[in-house]
């Protein structure tokens, strides 16, 4: 609990992310980032197909601050899409508004996100907007509205079980598919739940809600207790396997994402890429500080 916002304001360090850059996946980074290049993560990918698990690819990009960064990130996620066609592997994309500029300017991001989104529909892929702070979060969801009118199936998004919105949000996207989550930012008691119990019995309810809705519901976490329940409930409601999957982060609980695919449960394994990597290692550190012994075998072998 000590080291959690410790990592948390670390990775929102500029200093260190342009470090980060020039160290590559130092640091323990690169057992849970998939390498630097789109043919890195292609090869990950493909690995884990082999061991029947889908995937959804997250090229990595924080600190957004220019049209001209914007519009690259962008060029990137395009050619990651079509990387994922050519190579046939069995995935989709998933990515951040403030890396397509929603930072720098709210149309600037929504054209860049039109261009993805329509690249993604003409080749049959689907994309994901990873839910950021409580500060993007409306802006999040009125993106995704305006999507959806376009490309209805295209295109999903992410809720967090620690806000008090959660069920709320979840009710307004009946239809819409999900990934369901914990939450990893650290917010203030005025908008999310602070205990672990709480956010624990809030995701699981908010899940409950949005199966019974009939909508395809991708549950993403590493805790087994949660996992277990949701079995038991979809069996119990007579809930089809193909209305949801379960989703892990690459690099965790490795052995659990393979007895889940043996069970005949749809698995999909989030595989982060790209230099831009620091922040999304410091999240993960302080979502399981035990991890910080990556860290230190990283910097003994720089």
């Amino acid at each position: 609990m000590v080291l959690k916002p410790m990592f948390l304001y670390l990775s929102k360090n500029k200093v260190l992310n342009r470090g980060a850059k020039r160290w590559g996946l130092k640091m323990g980074a690169k057992q849970v980032v998939a390498g630097v290049t789109i043919d890195d993560a292609m090869r990950t990918v493909s690995e884990l197909n082999e061991k029947g698990l889908v995937a959804t690819v997250d090229h990595l990009g924080e600190f957004i601050t220019s049209r001209e960064e914007a519009i690259e990130s962008t060029n990137y996620c395009i050619e990651t899409l079509k990387a994922i066609s050519k190579t046939g592997v069995t995935c989709n994309l998933s990515l951040k508004l403030t890396q397509l500029g929603l930072d720098v300017e709210r149309e600037l991001c929504y054209e860049n996100m039109r261009k993805i989104v329509g690249t993604a529909y003409e080749l049959g892929n689907f994309v994901r907007i990873d839910m950021e702070d409580y500060a993007h979060c409306q802006q999040t969801l009125d993106i995704l509205a305006d999507l959806r009118k376009e490309f209805p199936n295209s295109v999903g998004t992410v809720i967090q079980a620690y806000l008090y919105r959660a069920a709320e949000d979840v009710s307004d996207l009946q239809g819409v598919n999900l990934r369901l989550v914990k939450g990893a930012y650290k917010e203030p008691s005025e908008v999310a739940f602070q205990d672990k119990k709480d956010v624990d019995d809030n995701y699981l309810s908010i899940i409950k809600q949005h199966l019974r809705s009939g909508s395809y519901t991708a549950i993403a976490t590493h805790d087994h207790m949660i996992i277990d329940k949701v079995k038991s409930f979809c069996e119990e409601e007579g809930i089809a396997k193909s209305q949801f999957e379960f989703q892990m982060l690459y690099g965790f609980r490795k052995e659990l994402q393979e007895q889940i695919v043996k069970e005949g449960y749809t698995m999909r394994v989030y595989v982060p890429y790209g230099t831009d990597w620091y922040g999304y290692f410091m999240r993960r550190l302080a979502e399981r500080p035990q991890n910080v012994s990556f860290a230190i075998r990283g910097l003994l072998s720089k």
